[in-house]
């Protein structure tokens, strides 16, 4: 694809993003479109699957370690034809296989069911390590929140990956600075990151602007390059991003827009579409 056809796609995921959350009245707006663009970029573009045979064994494995952020990874399975849109509207709903969470059991695409910060990774190095004992040719993402780094597992996980030398894992961080309590350099401060994952013998690759494609293409293919150990790249991005009244505002973490805020943010993606 080209960056005019994921802008386009990237569009009807943010779409897909309020339609849930608005119906649901409750979820994680903020973290799911600050990131967008990278749900988009790997579905569309950097992974190897296949919507028609989910399960394949040889499918790169996904793994949403920022569980709450559940909204952006199930409309881009929509988008991506892993699951009827029409079920976005179904988010938290009693019965629902679209729960506020990743469910594995229940959800096409899903490949590790997430929530508690931290288990998410420990999860994708397992994977990765599997991966390596058996001489599958499968490669392994997975997507942390920045204020998920105050988790001690994170870095239990981090030190294996870097020891066994992971080279078929990517760790991406999705840094925009805001967890549920403030700024993260007010609760807890994981900076500097970059050095922090260094240490742990990753090769790191920061990202100024995690919401370019032009960005993270060139960061996913360095990313692939790289032999013997393991990647992290830090993406900076902005919480909310795409609604400008969600753009940076930590209120905007955990939250459902009401029925004005829902046509406001709809106003503003159409708005958008008409530039591209």
């Amino acid at each position: 694809m080209d960056n005019q056809e994921l802008k386009k796609c990237a569009l009807e995921v943010r779409k897909g993003i309020l339609a849930s959350i608005h119906a649901a009245q409750s979820g994680h707006p903020g973290g799911s479109l600050s990131a967008t663009e990278l749900f988009t970029y790997l579905y569309f573009e950097e992974m190897n699957i296949d919507p028609k045979e989910p399960q394949k064994a040889d499918r790169d494995r996904f793994v949403l370690s920022k569980g709450h952020c559940a909204p952006g990874l199930y409309a881009t399975l929509a988008e991506r034809g892993f699951l009827p849109k029409e079920d976005l509207l179904t988010l938290r709903h009693t019965g629902s296989y679209l729960q506020g969470h990743p469910d594995m059991k229940h959800t096409p695409g899903i490949d590790m069911s997430s929530g508690s910060l931290g288990q998410g990774i420990s999860a994708a190095v397992g994977m990765a390590a599997s991966a390596k004992i058996y001489k599958d040719p499968y490669r392994v993402y997975a997507l942390l929140g920045d204020g998920e780094l105050e988790e001690g597992e994170v870095w239990e996980a981090a030190m294996l990956a870097g020891f066994r030398k992971l080279d078929n894992l990517v760790v991406i961080v999705d840094n925009n600075n805001l967890q549920i309590d403030g700024p993260i350099t007010e609760v807890n401060s994981p900076y500097p990151i970059d050095k922090k994952f260094e240490a742990f013998n990753f090769h790191v690759i920061n990202v100024a602007d995690g919401n370019d494609f032009d960005a993270l293409r060139a960061a996913f293919k360095e990313a692939r390059g790289v032999k013997g150990m393991p990647t992290a790249i830090i993406m900076k991005t902005v919480k909310g991003k795409g609604i400008s009244f969600m753009e940076n505002q930590v209120g905007w973490h955990g939250k459902g827009p009401n029925d004005a805020e829902y046509a406001a943010a709809l106003a503003e993606l159409k708005e958008a579409e008409e530039t591209l």
